[in-house]
């Protein structure tokens, strides 16, 4: 598996994903495009879950463009890239339990997505960020779960409004689970860990 880090770190393998990870963060916006609209100012922040995580993976990709770390990027980009991809996933999964059916929107939804969480995984042994970041994020997750189901800012999937209360519980443990993969992934003793050869 570790043949694979010399490709993830060079440099024309970052600037592809910078790429990708555009395209889709201004795709992800147009899609909230309708919901956000219709959201109070305050909570505009919390809406666009998957955008903003590849948002956040965009500056790390930046980062490492330019030779640095930007933890707190790094921090955010993990946890909200494994919960969003993991998410999206299940949500399009549980669509397809509930209808039958599955279109093509949905199952570019499901593999995007599926590579959100990956690629935030794989790029772990590069991040430099400490637990006082991991710690800023925790907050910033759980208070968008709090935004997402307290004031019910979640993304809209009105064919799945009946299981409102259990995704919600799903999407909290999902946080935690988030969390706990960034922490073991970076923080631990003794973890793989790699520079980028710019």
């Amino acid at each position: 598996m570790k043949w694979i880090y010399p490709l993830l770190g060079s440099k024309a393998m970052l600037i592809l994903l910078l790429i990708i990870n555009t395209a889709g963060t201004i795709y992800g916006y147009i899609w909230y495009k309708w919901q956000l609209v219709d959201t109070p100012l305050i909570f505009l922040p919390f809406v666009p879950d998957s955008p903003t995580a590849s948002l956040f993976f965009m500056f790390v990709l930046i980062a490492f463009l330019l030779g640095k770390n930007w933890p707190l990027f790094e921090a955010l980009a993990i946890v909200t890239l494994i919960k969003y991809g993991i998410w999206a996933v299940v949500m399009n999964l549980l669509v397809f339990q509930v209808t039958g059916e599955l279109d093509p929107v949905a199952l570019m939804l499901i593999f995007s997505h599926g590579a959100m969480a990956v690629q935030g995984a794989l790029y772990a042994p590069f991040y430099r960020f400490k637990l006082w970041h991991l710690v800023l994020t925790g907050i910033w997750t759980l208070h968008n779960d709090v935004i997402d189901y307290v004031f019910f800012m979640l993304p809209r999937y009105p064919i799945l409004d009946l299981y409102t209360p259990q995704i919600g519980y799903f999407t909290f443990w999902l946080s935690i689970f988030s969390l706990g993969t960034a922490y073991y992934f970076v923080l631990r003793k003794n973890r793989f860990s790699l520079d980028i050869v710019s």
